[in-house]
This record gives C-alpha cells, sequence and structure tokens, in this order.
C-alpha cells in the first residue's frame, strides 16, 4: 500500500512538534475562547430580533439612498450590539481611517484641542492630525490644536498626569483601544471605563472619543457602553465576520454621530444618504458571524504567543491572558527574522500564496512595512495577517484568523523557516 502523502510538506517534524505541544498547552485557554462565543453571539442575535430584521432588509434603494430601510436597520442592530445610542454603518467608509478622520473631524472645530492621552497614535492618524504630511487638509491646517500625553514607562495611561494635560481647554480626548504598532498592553473596556470618568471629572465637558478598530466583540462590552462619547471602527475587521466586502461605522452619542455622517456626505445629508449597493446582507451575516470568528482570531493570537514565547522572544500579550483586541506583537529584535515569517505566512495564505513579501512604503505609514496578506478581502485583517514596521525593535503585529487551524499550518511553515536560517 503507497505511503500517504505528507499533509504538509511546508512543516519540519520539529515544527510540527512545537506547534502541537503549544496546542495541547493552551487546552484550557481555547475552551474558555470558546465557551465566550456564546455570551456575545446571544447579544448580535438579540439585536436581530428586537429589530426584526428579515431578508427585505437585505435591499437597498439607488441613487442618493433616501429611506433606505435595510441600511436603517443595520444601524439600530449595529447601535444595540455595541451598546450606543447611534450607529452608522457605511461601506462609503474606505478604511477604519476613515471613519475615524470622519469623526473627527466632524466633531471638531477650528480652535478646538485634540488631546491623545494614549501617546502617539497609530501610522495612519498621524496624517489626519497633521503631524506628517502639508497641503491635505489636516486637522492642524484647519486650526485644531493637537497634544498627546505620552505613556507611562510601562506602557500604561500616565493618569498622574491627566490633570496636567486636561489644564488647557480640551474638546475632545482621543483613546486608542489597541496597541496598534506600538509596544504596550491594548487597553481593556474596564480601563476605559476608569478613563472616561477621569476625564468627566477632570473636565466635564470634554468629550471621549475611542479608536475602537481590532477590539469589537473581543470583550463582553464596547467603550460606549462605559461612558465613551464617539467610537469607529472598520467592517474588514472584527465586525465584518471576514465577509464584509469593506465599509466602517461609527457609534455613540446621537448628535456626535450624526455630525460625523455630516462630514462623510454633506451637512443637511449627513446619515440620511448613501446606498448599501445591495450588500446589506454581507454586513448583517457578517455581523452574526463576528463573534465566532473573533474567537477564532483570539485563539490564534494565543497560538502565535506561546510559539514564540517558547522559543525565548518576547511577546505582547502572554498566551491566554486577558486581550481587549486580536494583536499579537512578536518582538524579533532584528529585521531578516522579521522578514521570514511573514514570508512563511504568505505562502500559507489561500489568496496569492505564491506572492513573496517585500518591505515597501504604504500610503499613511512613517516607515516601511512588511506584510503578510493573502486574504479574500483586500486588506482584511479579520482573516489572518501579520505585518510590521521595517524600523528597531523589529516587532511582528499578527492579527485575525478564520480558524486557528491556519495559523498553526502558518506557524509551523514559519518555525521550519527560522530553523532553516539557522
Amino acid at each position: 500500500m503507497a505511503a500517504l502523502a505528507d499533509p504538509w510538506p511546508e512543516a519540519s517534524p520539529a515544527a510540527r512538534e512545537a506547534v502541537a505541544a503549544a496546542l495541547e498547552a493552551l487546552a484550557p485557554v481555547v475552551a474558555r475562547r470558546t465557551a465566550a462565543v456564546q455570551p456575545r453571539l446571544a447579544r448580535v442575535l438579540q439585536a436581530f430580533q428586537a429589530e426584526r430584521i428579515g431578508t427585505h432588509h437585505f435591499a437597498s434603494v439607488s441613487g442618493y439612498g433616501h429611506n433606505d430601510q435595510g441600511r436603517d436597520a443595520l444601524d439600530r442592530v449595529f447601535a444595540r450590539v455595541l451598546g450606543a445610542e447611534q450607529a452608522a454603518v457605511r461601506l462609503q467608509f474606505v478604511s477604519g481611517t476613515h471613519a475615524i478622520a470622519a469623526a473627527l473631524f466632524g466633531v471638531l472645530r477650528p480652535g478646538d484641542r485634540l488631546l491623545s492621552i494614549t501617546g502617539r497614535p497609530y501610522d495612519t492618524l498621524e496624517e489626519v492630525i497633521g503631524l506628517r504630511g502639508r497641503g491635505q487638509g489636516s486637522l492642524r491646517e484647519f486650526g485644531i490644536t493637537y497634544d498627546e500625553l505620552p505613556l507611562a514607562a510601562d506602557g500604561a495611561v500616565a493618569e498622574d498626569a491627566l490633570g496636567d494635560a486636561l489644564a488647557p481647554p480640551t474638546r475632545l480626548v482621543l483613546i486608542q483601544r489597541s496597541c496598534g504598532y506600538s509596544w504596550r498592553p491594548s487597553l481593556t473596556v474596564a480601563a476605559i471605563g476608569r478613563l472616561v470618568e477621569r476625564v468627566r471629572s477632570l473636565s466635564p465637558a470634554t468629550l471621549v472619543f475611542v479608536d475602537n478598530c481590532y477590539g469589537e466583540l473581543v470583550e463582553d462590552q464596547e467603550p460606549t457602553a462605559v461612558g465613551a462619547d464617539l467610537i469607529a471602527g472598520s467592517l474588514i475587521k472584527n465586525l465584518g465576520g471576514t465577509i464584509a466586502p469593506t465599509g466602517g461605522y461609527v457609534a455613540g452619542r446621537g448628535d456626535l454621530v450624526e455630525q460625523a455622517c455630516c462630514r462623510l456626505t454633506a451637512p443637511g445629508i449627513g446619515s440620511e444618504g448613501g446606498t448599501g449597493f445591495d450588500l446589506y446582507r454581507l454586513l448583517f451575516q457578517g455581523l452574526f458571524l463576528a463573534p465566532q470568528m473573533v474567537a477564532e482570531a483570539l485563539i490564534g493570537a494565543d497560538l502565535v504567543a506561546r510559539v514564540f514565547a517558547d522559543r525565548g522572544l518576547q511577546v505582547q500579550p502572554l498566551a491566554g491572558a486577558h486581550r481587549s483586541d486580536v494583536i499579537q506583537a512578536v518582538r524579533f529584535g532584528q529585521p531578516e527574522p522579521l522578514r521570514a515569517v511573514c514570508r512563511a505566512f504568505q505562502a500559507c495564505s489561500p489568496v496569492g500564496g505564491y506572492v513573496e513579501p517585500v518591505p515597501a512604503p504604504m500610503p499613511g505609514y512613517a516607515s516601511e512595512l512588511v506584510m503578510a496578506g493573502g486574504t479574500f478581502i483586500d486588506g482584511s485583517t479579520s482573516e489572518f495577517s501579520a505585518d510590521g514596521p521595517l524600523r528597531e525593535p523589529y516587532v511582528l503585529y499578527s492579527q485575525g484568523g478564520t480558524h486557528h487551524s491556519h495559523v498553526a499550518l502558518a506557524l509551523m511553515a514559519a518555525l521550519t523557516r527560522l530553523d532553516a536560517a539557522i
């Protein structure tokens, strides 16, 4: 009888054993992540049922999008899931950065002050604010003042310095929930709630805006449920369930959501315009799938953390730790292992697995990036992907994954390549 072909020739025996050992050690964590799906899915189902969602909501109107029942129902469902007064879910948002920019430009006015209390924001917001680039219509060019509160040495928010930071009149505080490209813990929803209370006590008129990218449905509540005035994010991250083709959302106080929509469309149109191109079924279904997809991404992140920690590398957070987003950081300290892992992950992708990632400039980023992202939706980080800026300390940021078995196979290939390079 002929021997069976090797089911995964990309992997060496040592790599297989390492990943298998990590999975065995993580069995209690996998069970815990899986058990958390049920209450989060229940929250989504209750929103669908409360809004009496039917197949008639999958169709959209053409032209201006006036009186679009599907769009309005989708907004209400998202608002319920996110614990918000109002939400606006739009395919016209091209990215999470676009949704965040619409929120900032919608709420802020010339002469206002914006304060980031989580240090330097994610790279793609630097040009929105005006920290890089010129002549593009940044917040700074519109007369909006920007300041930031550096993080403490341990990566936490420097809460002792909040009083001084909020001493000047401040219209809006920006909190970035995810670590982004920083070596710091991501903020839990409970921590965000405490920060909201602290900001309110020091400056009652100041609004709190949370960049919620990568964090949706990771915990049992969202920042809007603990007092944040406004949040925004992308649909090709968590809430799209890996099948939303594009889009983003803003959610929170009704008047602030409307201001963001007026920036997206035009004053006087706001949230009442914009068609869904008959794609609402994908957005509803993606939200339904999202709790399961997020759990698989979290298990995949735990696996990445455990495998590389077992090789003596620094990881953030540790495998099995409480998480507030789907991002896993691995510090390599030099560029070649970062490139090698990205090449292995790309080779294990279902789309474009034949492509070899090379460092290259990316719109909105300060450094060249190396990126593995062979995803069905271009740029989707709810599917398994990884990237990192080519700058010290050469940290890989992995995220997403429709099922952790895919992450396991990619890790086997990555370990095989790393061992071959030694």
